[in-house]
């Protein structure tokens, strides 16, 4: 049995484990106290000891804004896609996958399985990626979600200045944030691992190696299988890592990468769909419920939202599995883009096979139309 299938196995008995413990997680505020711990402690510790150990590169600044150039690509492409699979422009659900599609949340689903499979190192580089991921996330999204609420009702839009710098503030005070911010202060006068007093690395490196297995168990216990939303939104699933995959594909045939970093460029786009979006809708849905004029026109569609978070996270776990488990597979871009091709194609099926389903309903029709004519010719 191959190393890589090994791991994946171990990775998959804890998600199975976390199944098991469902029954004991009953109650939200278990599972949000659990998902705190992960990204208030374990998740922060992780990232800080893995900046620690790199060399600052001026190099490495471009991955933010890659990270933030994809978020907005996936966006316009979204913009455009989405009524061709059917959902009509203008609408709440429209608004709501556009805000949430583009965005990125690697804390659940991709940090965990980057540090296993490509090292610390590695991981890193998708922290750093990932600054780039929530300005978006914070920052634009919130400002969309704010401009569209004002369009939507037919508003005067207010000043936006105040709200920024409130979000911006809210970003320095997450523990993620901050511990990015002082890993790089750390590096900057030359401090590393090794330069910190025994008992405070001691105590972060103990903390760090709590991420991956409770990540794996919040897993298990979180998903939630409901098969008819999966069949609902399953499309919307495929659409976005078909788009992800051939992005991926051609940032990977055009720049020359280290078999790492191009695999990191496959799994990272390939992230659960962030919460911090529907936090910002969940905000708007408050402010009309407030007023009753806007309480029958919902800006966004909020229970689309939570089914597509729901089902976000288990199909990106899987997913990126499926990459680290086929080995090298995925670090050939013909191979990246014959997947996204596939996934693309699988999501664009019901309306392919609805309009041929239509169009065959209606050479019928005309068929039995110049039939009834001919009958009607013949009688006279």
């Amino acid at each position: 049995m191959s190393i890589a299938l090994q791991k994946t196995l171990s990775l998959i008995l804890l998600i199975v484990l976390g199944l098991i413990l469902k029954r004991k997680f009953t109650q939200p505020e278990q599972q949000k106290g659990l998902k705190m711990i992960i990204l208030d402690i374990a998740l922060p510790a992780m990232i800080f000891v893995a900046l620690l150990k790199i060399e600052i590169n001026p190099d490495l600044l471009i991955l933010p804004i890659l990270a933030l150039l994809f978020n907005i690509l996936f966006l316009v492409i979204s913009k455009y896609a989405l009524p061709v699979l059917g959902i009509e422009q203008g609408t709440a659900s429209m608004r709501t996958l556009l805000l949430l599609l583009p965005s990125l949340a690697p804390g659940l689903t991709c940090f965990p399985f980057v540090v296993s499979y490509l090292g610390e190192d590695v991981l890193a580089w998708a922290a750093l990626a990932d600054i780039g991921n929530k300005f978006f996330v914070l920052v634009l999204a919130y400002l969309l979600a704010i401009s569209w609420y004002y369009k939507h009702h037919q508003l005067k839009k207010a000043s936006t200045k105040d709200r920024v710098k409130q979000l911006l503030l809210a970003m320095l005070k997450e523990p993620i944030n901050l511990v990015m911010i002082s890993a790089i202060i750390l590096l900057s006068f030359g401090i590393n691992m090794e330069a910190l007093p025994v008992f405070i690395s001691e105590a972060i490196l103990m903390m760090k190696d709590m991420m991956t297995p409770l990540v794996l168990l919040f897993i298990g216990i979180a998903v939630v299988f409901k098969w008819d939303q999966l069949r609902m939104l399953a499309g919307m699933l495929l659409f976005r890592a078909g788009v992800t995959f051939t992005i991926s594909g051609i940032f990977v045939a055009m720049v020359p990468m280290p078999i790492e970093a191009i695999l990191l460029a496959v799994v990272f786009p390939q992230s659960a769909v962030s919460f911090w979006p529907f936090a910002h809708m969940s905000a708007i849905r408050s402010m009309e419920l407030g007023d009753e004029s806007k309480k029958t026109k919902p800006t966004f569609d909020l229970e689309l939202g939570v089914n597509l978070l729901a089902l976000s996270m288990p199909f990106s776990t899987l997913l990126i599995l499926g990459i680290f488990s086929s080995g090298t597979y995925f670090t050939n871009p013909y191979h990246i883009f014959l997947f996204g091709g596939i996934m693309l194609i699988l999501s664009f099926l019901p309306k392919i096979s609805k309009w041929i389903s239509t169009l065959a309903m209606e050479e019928e029709l005309g068929s039995l139309s110049e039939q009834k004519l001919n009958k009607n010719n013949s009688i006279e």
